[in-house]
């Protein structure tokens, strides 16, 4: 058992030196818009190879569920993928989704040795996932897993705008990392 160390930070997941990264992905492992295209532009097309062969082997990957490859060119030594729910008004599931996105990533992450991941905000783009919502279950999924488990060490909440960065910030678990701006 280990202290939990949880950090916020804003900026961009791609130029983490961490062992693993989180790609909010689509359930086809292509690529797409938002994190997951930039995440497979930075990585390179190693990323997508991989991703083939699993979509070869077992389909996509199922809303909640989360898959490993390689990280191509970026500075992580892997990507997890993982499908977020669409936000479709809080009855339909989504909640336990989205915590099994963060318990799914954090237990691959796991068996893989890494110490240290980095999970982008999940679901709260164009998946519409209400940002705060989205915010409690993150940090209450990752922080009952790290008092659990070993590994992953580190965990870091990497946001792309102010509002997800101030909701992930307000939890007294999550070390702030400046102001967010």
């Amino acid at each position: 058992m280990q202290p939990v160390n949880i950090e916020v930070i804003k900026g961009d997941i791609t130029s983490l030196n961490v062992d693993a990264i989180v790609n909010a992905a689509n359930s086809s492992l292509m690529g797409g818009g938002g994190v997951d295209g930039a995440i497979h532009r930075a990585g390179g097309p190693a990323i997508l190879d991989d991703c083939r062969r699993i979509v070869a082997r077992q389909g996509g990957c199922p809303t909640g569920e989360a898959v490993i490859t390689t990280a191509g060119t970026l500075p992580a030594k892997y990507v997890i993928h993982t499908v977020g729910p669409v936000w479709q008004g809080g009855n339909k599931g989504e909640e336990e989704k989205l915590a099994n996105c963060y318990r799914n990533s954090l237990k691959l992450a796991n068996e893989n040795g890494c110490k240290s991941i980095a999970f982008p905000n999940i679901s709260t783009g164009i998946y519409g996932y209400p940002k705060d919502e989205a915010a409690e279950i993150a940090v209450t999924t990752v922080s009952g897993y790290m008092v659990e488990n070993d590994l992953p060490e580190q965990v870091i909440f990497v946001c792309f705008d102010q509002e997800n960065y101030l909701h992930l910030a307000k939890f007294p678990e999550v070390q702030r990392s400046g102001n967010g701006s």
